[in-house]
């Protein structure tokens, strides 16, 4: 069985973004020493036009194959004129309003979604399912979330969208590792206790 990873940048006070979902106030920590953690461990999370601007467009997949995102947060990579933003993954769109996929890589869920990623998860594959984001997504699937990897950085926003946007019975984690960066970033990786 496939992991559901949701896998996810925060504040310290757990926001994702600002009230609307600005997270650019998160961008400047991305510095050279996390972009090398990303391109190691987790290269295919860089959308695709990153990967190319960065020249490592060709860095295989390590743990995802597939990846679920919201609308809205679809929406900034559709605001770019990107219609594939991870188009080296298979794409998943949650969204009851977009009725029709702009590219062929991207499929849109507009019914079941649990159900969708209870499919994924059942597949035979290597790699694990990536969630993206954002809060309202992360709250529906709540319950199918596996593994939990937290970017924390240093900043406290006060207010802003949560990292589940749903209620929800209480769910436990173990941690699983806690990795520091100079500029002070944290990743904290997490395993769901069933």
């Amino acid at each position: 069985m496939r992991k559901l990873t949701y896998f996810i940048a925060c504040s310290i006070d757990g926001f994702i973004g600002d009230p609307s979902g600005d997270a650019s106030a998160m961008y400047p920590f991305v510095d050279e020493e996390f972009l090398e953690y990303l391109k190691t461990e987790y290269p295919e999370t860089i959308a695709t036009h990153g990967r190319r601007a960065l020249g490592v467009d060709d860095l295989p997949n390590r743990r995802f194959d597939t990846i679920i995102q919201g609308r809205a947060s679809y929406d900034l990579a559709l605001k770019e004129g990107i219609t594939s933003p991870y188009a080296h993954l298979r794409e998943f769109v949650a969204s009851r309003t977009l009725t029709e996929s702009p590219d062929p890589n991207v499929e849109i869920v507009s019914g079941d979604l649990v159900g969708r990623v209870r499919e994924l998860k059942a597949e035979d594959s290597p790699y694990d399912i990536y969630l993206c984001g954002g809060a309202r997504i992360a709250g529906e699937l709540a319950g199918e979330i596996d593994e939990m990897v937290i970017k924390s950085y240093p900043i406290v926003l006060g207010t802003g969208m949560p990292m589940f946007a749903a209620e929800f019975p209480m769910m436990q984690f173990a941690l699983e590792s806690v990795r520091s960066f100079g500029n002070g970033a944290v990743v904290r990786t997490y395993t769901r206790k069933r």
